[in-house]
């Protein structure tokens, strides 16, 4: 198959997962400001899920403010993220070469905050690398646009005028998303990668970003 743009995740892909750990504790700072009961646990796996229905109805079980509540969570959630990364605790994987030496049209297509991407693409020197970034900014009404749905992989498509991409992702919704959107997916093997049980099968599976040049 020819291809004439590759887009690709961020989180598990390009760069290291966000620590869970740190992104509990920013829940947790959430969780007091509302004096909510529900576990900061609880509302980190809402969060990372994209699970819009359960913070909605938990928000209306505390009289919170949904967007007030969105508010405060994205912005413990960044500034976490940010903190991460500006510390060193979290890199891009090693075999981040191999996606400087495609010379193809490129983008990014996350669930992660703009901010977030953004500052993590300028920080490893790979912002001149992509054309597009789509993120998912922590409201609403981006919740609904995360995948599965393909609305942002549409963009990167449009920005970029492609006609036949590759999306490369570490998980399940990844290739759901890129079926949804009608492209080719390649299922990228991390050591968190989870067995897939999706109807929808990758094209390619790889062990390493160094086995798109094959595929390519």
């Amino acid at each position: 198959m020819s291809y004439d743009t590759v887009l690709f995740d961020c989180d598990g892909v390009i760069a290291e997962m966000p620590d869970r750990t740190a992104m509990t504790e920013a829940m947790r700072r959430v969780q007091r400001r509302f004096e909510l009961s529900t576990p900061p646990e609880q509302i980190l796996s809402d969060f990372l899920r994209g699970n819009l229905s359960s913070i909605t109805e938990r928000c209306r079980s505390a009289e919170i403010e949904r967007d007030t509540f969105f508010a405060a969570a994205a912005r413990e959630g960044v500034q976490a993220q940010l903190t991460e990364i500006r510390s060193g605790l979290r890199s891009v994987y090693d075999d981040i070469d191999a996606v400087r030496q495609l010379n193809y049209p490129m983008g990014v297509v996350s669930d992660n905050h703009p901010r977030v991407l953004s500052f993590l693409l300028q920080q490893f020197n790979l912002a001149s690398c992509f054309e597009t970034v789509q993120g998912c900014r922590f409201t609403p009404s981006e919740f609904q646009r995360r995948k599965p749905n393909p609305y942002n992989l549409k963009i990167a498509m449009e920005t970029l005028d492609a006609e036949s991409a590759l999306y490369v992702g570490d998980r399940e919704i990844d290739i759901k998303a890129a079926d949804n959107v009608g492209i080719d997916s390649a299922l990228l093997l991390r050591d968190h990668t989870a067995e897939s049980e999706a109807d929808v099968a990758p094209t390619y599976e790889v062990s390493s970003l160094w086995q798109l040049h094959n595929a390519l």
